[in-house]
């Protein structure tokens, strides 16, 4: 393996090396960086044009420009713009503001996408399948600019609005318990009478929740409290049991339930360090839940330590995640009120000169992510889950799934261990492009929301024909596409031992 690396390192550099020549002289001759100063009527106007000729070497062949930007980026220098603006500065602010935008929209849509397309595989031509694969060519098909200003205009706007009485009218609180019944009856296996029940229950309970929700003017100042807080951990330890050693084993089961408990009543405990906590704190904490679970794993799961300390720590986390949510809601009224009543922003990264509390700091950036965030999701969403599905579906009907069906192993053990990992192969392929991609920026998105990336880093190189900026964009982007490239193909052979790098 460690031959393989060695000879992509060697055959990627020269490969990025023949990108940049292409890169700058294409840049360099897209068109005049002198062109807004020859139209200039100012008395300087021919100094103005001998400062930036003398800052962007135009005096000298293209070649030689080259051939000096190399040598600085040799030294570490990534050189100044047209302007005389530090352009390391300026990719620093560039590169951060990308990264806090489409990360957490990649991660999010590869998570949810993926579980998507397994259950949508496993309930193959299943009301459940159908929509999904609906909902999917729906999302494909529309173009991001058009989701982006209906997410500002009804997810922002109106929803502000909204929020100054957040009372939800009769109608939509019956569509939304139709919705509720169609999904809880999608998702059940069996026959007609039984999707009629869970179709039943799920109407019903979807009607008393949004009901409920709606009298309590729950959304103006929202939170879930400890009795939520500790239903919701112990639905994830119930969750995060059968995925990791099924319920039929008890230790897995106890431990899990276990650290929920003990989670849910930590916040109450921890009460006074979390009124206004720091990031290292956060993450001290998430240290000692991981500690704390491995040791209830190892304790209590007798026979099944392995499965238990995989169920316990997942349980601990996200019982720690929802306690997590559950005081940003609770810091959800005095943040509106700090913002005049509008939480939901439509441009730019943050709320100028707010300075607040560790909670309201971070729903303030919450806030200007959500809609940039969904857009991002909702198109590569249906990326995922189509692949996720086709990739299941061809796994699942292999002999060796087949095989591990007759020999008695259960469902669970069958999906988990032998089909999804088999199954993730194509999507790493996919993943790997992605993670790449993102860094590159989401140009139509950082224009629509006024977030200043990556992508408008790179658009306004080239609008001002600088070669410096549009270069230390591509050196980001195309290390970062070889170094995911990489990083794919050794997964490849983590997934499958008959992949071997040779």
């Amino acid at each position: 393996m460690i031959v393989f690396i060695a000879r992509r390192l060697v055959i990627s550099f020269f490969v990025l090396l023949a990108a940049t020549v292409i890169m700058f002289v294409l840049t360099a001759l897209s068109g005049d960086p002198l062109e807004d100063l020859r139209q200039d009527a100012s008395p300087n106007k021919a100094a103005k044009i001998a400062d930036r000729t003398e800052r962007m070497q135009l005096d000298e062949p293209i070649p030689v420009r080259y051939l000096s930007w190399l040598g600085n980026i040799v030294r570490g220098d990534l050189g100044v713009n047209r302007d005389g603006h530090d352009v390391a500065t300026m990719l620093g602010e560039a590169l951060s503001a990308t990264l806090q935008l489409v990360v957490a929209a990649t991660v999010m849509a590869i998570i949810i996408g993926v579980i998507i397309g397994i259950i949508s595989a496993l309930r193959q031509y299943s009301g459940f399948d159908y929509t999904v694969t609906f909902a999917a060519f729906v999302c494909f098909s529309l173009p991001i600019f058009w989701i982006a200003v209906m997410l500002k205009q009804y997810m922002a706007i109106e929803f502000n609005n909204w929020l100054k009485d957040p009372a939800i009218p009769p109608a939509i609180i019956g569509a939304l318990a139709l919705l509720s019944g169609l999904v809880f009856g999608a998702l059940t296996v069996g026959d007609r009478r039984r999707r009629l029940i869970s179709f039943a229950v799920g109407l019903a309970v979807g009607g008393a929740l949004f009901a409920f929700l709606s009298v309590t003017r729950w959304f103006a100042d929202p939170g879930f409290g400890l009795p939520l807080t500790l239903a919701i951990a112990l639905a994830g330890a119930v969750g995060f049991t059968v995925l990791a050693a099924g319920l039929r084993q008890r230790g897995p089961l106890y431990a899990a339930l276990a650290a929920a408990v003990i989670g849910a009543a930590s916040s109450e405990v921890l009460g006074p360090l979390l009124a206004d906590p720091s990031w290292l704190e956060i993450a001290g904490l998430a240290l000692l839940t991981v500690a704390v679970c491995a040791g209830l794993g190892y304790g209590i799961g007798g026979l099944q330590r392995r499965q238990a300390i995989t169920a316990a720590v997942l349980t601990g986390l996200f019982t720690g995640g929802v306690v997590f949510v559950d005081r940003m809601l609770q810091a959800f009224n005095g943040y509106s009120a700090a913002v005049r009543g509008r939480p939901i922003s439509t441009i730019g990264a943050r709320t100028p000169n707010f300075e607040s509390d560790f909670w309201q700091m971070n729903l303030d950036t919450a806030g200007h992510l959500l809609l940039p965030t969904m857009a991002l999701i909702l198109i590569s969403l249906a990326t995922y889950t189509r692949y996720s599905r086709a990739s299941m579906l061809e796994v699942m009907n292999q002999d060796y799934v087949r095989t591990a069906r007759a020999k008695g192993l259960p469902e669970r053990t069958v999906v988990v261990k032998h089909a999804f990992r088999n199954g993730l192969i194509p999507i790493t392929t996919l993943m790997a492009v992605d993670f790449a991609g993102v860094i590159g920026g989401a140009v139509v998105t950082e224009n629509v929301f006024g977030w200043q990336g990556m992508g408008n880093l790179f658009i306004d190189g080239l609008r001002e024909v600088d070669p410096a900026p549009v270069m230390a964009f591509f050196i980001v982007t195309g290390t970062a596409i070889v170094v995911f490239n990489m990083i794919a193909d050794i997964l490849y052979a983590y997934l499958d031992p008959r992949i071997r790098l040779s």
